[in-house]
């Protein structure tokens, strides 16, 4: 087979083999990190997606050779923390994936140098507490602790002190906490009759999310009045702890391991049972669908799972070719400036959430699919605020140029860092979900 020919095929991934014990040997990783990056610095079309392909760029043209091997390891690290695992270079940009003879998989080479670093104690104490996700949530929920938490987040005294101490910069915009979580108060109607289509089952599961818990629990109620509307039998998950996504970032995929422990044996039995698995955020999807089936290749009820998992407006569209969605919109939305979070546009639905707007009458929907720069904990840190602005500002200025009603995102944290961006409130935020319970005139 060709190169050329090899390039034509469609990408495939190997599994991440993570529990072999080489996975972790320094020296083998820097062997395939000089291969890797002397093919990236021969073909550089990912020059305009994250900082690190700029960086590792801008240290070989400026050594002393010209090539990889003039730049020292030290470079080799920074290419790595720049690396946020946004998976937009494998999926869109690079022509060497497997099947290619190169079989170049930058992100999952990231992820495994990630692991190195955190086996080695790479890790600080805030990139632990900023992926302890249900930890801090469940603390940070607490009521009367969480006005304090609130408060504090909004201080610019104190938002300076944790710059300085913990390395959270102090202009970003941080989510607030709610006591009133999700799970304590959400209704799920199951006894809707099951109507199933060709392309989607009748019933639902939904699996929260940490965010939706305790920080943004609206979105989670919008999302069950939409399948209580369309009379889609819908049940929350027993139980569930974070999806792992945070410490797959980190590197640390033991705790990834910990809590598939936790998720699959809820999750598994309704998959079998013929429940559609949908969670509100891409990065968590994505986590079921893609990154635990590759880290646990010979688990059947990861397998299952997968399969199981829809994101919501995938899941919405699906039921809708089957004739099974209402149509009834009572309200327009005038101009929705929507963007599309990398975590779904590397899932391969095309763009739902956008065919989905655009069923509601007199609402113009215009698209930006380009990456925000914020990726979950990675624009909250102090050493790259500054680059997750600057990777952001092509979004800024194209949502904003469509003079909207309304701005969303699917990934409710790169909604809030878009409209930072767009410098104030010249737009109502809202989620993807939120705008479709709004147009179905739903309380």
């Amino acid at each position: 087979m060709s190169m050329r020919e090899g390039s034509l095929d469609a990408p495939t991934r190997h599994p991440i083999d993570w529990r072999n014990p080489t996975f972790y040997e320094e020296g083998a990783l820097f062997k395939e990190l000089e291969r890797v990056y002397d093919i990236c610095h021969g073909c550089r079309r990912c020059f305009n997606l994250c900082n690190a392909f700029p960086m590792l760029f801008d240290a070989i043209d400026e050594s002393s050779t010209g090539e990889v091997d003039g730049i020292g390891r030290k470079v080799y690290w920074e290419v790595v923390d720049q690396c946020y695992l946004c998976d937009m270079c494998f999926m869109t940009k690079c022509p060497y994936v497997p099947p290619h003879p190169f079989d170049v998989d930058f992100p999952h080479l990231m992820l495994r140098a990630k692991a190195v670093k955190f086996s080695q104690g790479g890790a600080t104490f805030r990139d632990k507490l900023l992926s302890s996700t249900d930890a801090l949530g469940r603390l940070a929920s607490i009521p009367v602790v969480v006005q304090a938490v609130n408060a504090a987040n909004k201080s610019p005294a104190v938002r300076g002190l944790m710059d300085k101490a913990l390395g959270i910069h102090k202009d970003r915009e941080l989510p607030e906490y709610t006591h009133a979580r999700f799970r304590s108060r959400a209704v799920a109607n199951e006894t809707h009759p099951v109507r199933d289509g060709q392309h989607a089952p009748g019933k639902v599961a939904l699996y929260a999310t940490c965010y939706i818990n305790y920080n943004e629990p609206g979105i989670g109620h919008d999302l069950l009045k939409i399948l209580d509307h369309n009379a889609i039998a819908t049940r929350l998950v027993d139980k569930e702890a974070c999806c792992g996504m945070p410490k797959l970032e980190l590197g640390d995929l033991a705790s990834v391991e910990r809590l598939k422990e936790t998720n699959i044996p809820h999750l598994a039995p309704l998959a079998r049972a013929g429940y559609a698995i949908l969670t509100a955020v891409p990065s968590c999807t994505l986590m079921y669908k893609q990154e635990l089936p590759l880290m646990f290749p010979e688990d059947e009820d990861v397998r299952v799972v997968a399969d199981a998992m829809f994101d919501p407006f995938e899941y919405l569209m699906a039921r809708h070719a089957d004739g099974l969605l209402k149509t009834d919109f009572k309200r327009a939305l005038g101009r929705v400036a929507y963007h599309i979070p990398c975590h779904l546009r590397v899932q391969n639905i095309g763009q739902k959430t956008r065919e989905m707007l655009e069923l509601i009458p007199n609402t113009q929907v215009t698209t930006v699919e380009r990456c925000s720069g914020h990726d979950g904990t990675w624009g909250v840190k102090s050493e790259y605020f500054e680059a997750s602005m600057k990777i952001g500002k092509p979004v800024f200025k194209q949502m904003g140029a469509a003079d909207p009603d309304f701005v969303s995102s699917d990934c409710a944290i790169a909604g809030r860092h878009i409209m930072q961006g767009m410098g104030g409130p010249r737009a109502q935020k809202e989620h993807p979900l939120t705008l479709l319970r709004l147009a179905y005139g739903l309380d």
